[in-house]
């Protein structure tokens, strides 16, 4: 966890590296993974959200932005009302959800580009032939009255 205290004149002090740090610096920090906690260097309050919503404030501001206005409406409408909590939750699942399965595609992605994609690519193609020509067996088998893959009859036929 990395401490950055923030002073009266809105600087940002990272203790981790004992020098002044701006909101890009922090949010460089978040981008590579790091754990933040922003504090009141007099007071000692957190105030790592606020730090957070200024981060987005100018993400938002620059480029092109994940909330619209239709969204941030909707978001403010549920301050307050009885199913905050439960969109917060939903929220977060969403979003953890989403990250591990962001996560999955980036570990498949990697697997095949240090892999051989054209044996990998062959092998699933040979399991998907070899099932069907079993399916294909076994339909054959079950229609001339016999069980599958040992020849054996049926009992009564």
């Amino acid at each position: 966890m990395r401490i950055i205290k923030k002073y009266p004149n809105r600087r940002l002090y990272d203790t981790g590296i004992s020098r002044y740090i701006t909101l890009d610096d922090v949010r460089k920090l978040v981008l590579s993974g790091i754990d933040i906690r922003v504090t009141d260097v007099k007071t000692e309050e957190d105030l790592t959200r606020n730090v957070l919503l200024q981060i987005i404030a100018e993400q938002e501001h620059e480029g092109k932005p994940i909330f619209n206005t239709l969204m941030l409406t909707q978001l403010i409408r549920f301050y307050g009302n009885a199913y905050q909590s439960a969109f917060s939750d939903y929220l977060q699942q969403s979003l953890e959800m989403f990250t591990a399965q962001q996560q999955n595609i980036q570990k498949n992605l990697e697997q095949a580009v240090t892999g051989n994609p054209i044996t990998t690519t062959m092998n699933e193609l040979t399991e998907r032939n070899l099932d069907a020509w079993r399916q294909l067996q076994n339909s054959f088998f079950q229609a001339t009255g016999f069980t599958g893959k040992d020849g054996k009859r049926e009992e009564g036929n």
